[in-house]
Order: C-alpha cells, then structure tokens, then sequence
C-alpha cells in the first residue's frame, strides 16, 4: 500500500487559510484579494464543484445542486496535504474539512440588514434569505469554526465596507506572516 503524506502545520512551509461565511458576506472577493497579495493559490470551493463536476443530486427546497463531500476532498486532497501549503480556500462551510488542512481560519459576518440587502440583489428566493440570515443572526458559521478547529486559529472578521475588505485583507497577511515566523523559528 502507497504511503501518502499528510502535511500539519509543523511540516507546511506556508500556511493553509479557509475563509468562510455566509453567502454574501465577501469570501471570494477576499480569498482572491489574500492569495494574489501573499502569492497563494486560490481554492474557491463553489467554482471547483462546477467545474469538476462534484455535485450530487439537485435540491428542490434550496435550488441548487447538494455537494457531494467525498468527491470534493478527495479531488483537493493532494494540493491540501502539500507541505508547501500557501492555499486560501473559500467555502460557506467549514466542518467537512479536516482539521490538520488549515492553519488560519477566518469567518466573514456581516449586519442583517446588509446581509439581506446583498443576497436579495443576488436574487435568493425568500426561503434561501430567511435561512442564511438566521444562521448569520445566530453565529451558526463561527460556532462550526470554533467546534472544528483549535479556538485559537479561527478569527471573526466584520466585512461590510470597502474599508473593512483592506483591513481583513491585512490582517490575514499578517496572521500568514505571523505562522511563516513561528515555523522558521522552529526550524532554527
């Protein structure tokens, strides 16, 4: 049987960073931001599922296809487990992935009144607003984050302005930063 290496944070030369967050509260926009600034590459979980065809079957209630989990973790195994790391991956959720994959997560949140003025834009059936401002209103996503990763990697970031995008933006640069000196000090 063929050993496969399963890079960790101890053994990552980069730091691996998942953004997540409700739909509409700027995850692509800031995952692309982050990964052209630090030279990372950029997972956004929803493009990769279209593109490769990692859907199950199509859900009615919610009008959209249901992921099929498997397939998506082992279609980005490979890049994940690298011990190059330097990937920002995008995704609304954060509890499918396993936990050794991220070094720095970060949940985006945003007002209600925002949140709802931007998927209603987005054209979200009332059903599809209603449930993703509750699970804002409610904390859903950072209570997941918390729940999966160690408390101490997992960061709440507002994202409502332009202004708030430049500062999440450079504080995520800086956790990279801050995870590239402990790893070289490690080393020394």
């Amino acid at each position: 049987m063929e050993h496969i290496s399963m890079a960790t944070p101890e053994t990552r030369r980069k730091p691996n960073i998942l953004i997540t967050g409700s739909p509409g509260t700027g995850k692509s926009t800031l995952g692309q931001q982050v990964a052209e600034k630090l030279g990372f590459e950029f997972i956004e979980i929803s493009k990769e599922v279209r593109e490769n065809q990692l859907q199950g079957e199509f859900d009615e209630q919610y009008n959209c296809h249901v992921l099929d989990e498997d397939k998506l973790l082992d279609h980005i195994s490979e890049r994940m487990d690298s011990d190059d790391g330097g990937i920002v991956v995008d995704y609304h959720g954060c509890d499918l992935f396993p936990e050794r994959w991220f070094d720095v997560v970060v949940v985006l949140r945003c007002s209600t009144e925002k949140h709802y003025d931007r998927l209603q834009t987005r054209g979200y059936s009332d059903f599809k607003i209603k449930e993703n401002v509750e699970c804002e209103i409610f904390g859903t996503l950072l209570e997941e984050a918390k729940e999966s990763y160690k408390e101490e990697i997992v960061h709440e970031l507002q994202s409502e302005t332009p202004e708030q995008m430049e500062e999440n933006v450079e504080k995520i640069c800086e956790l990279a930063a801050a995870f590239k000196n402990e790893q070289h000090g490690m080393e020394q």
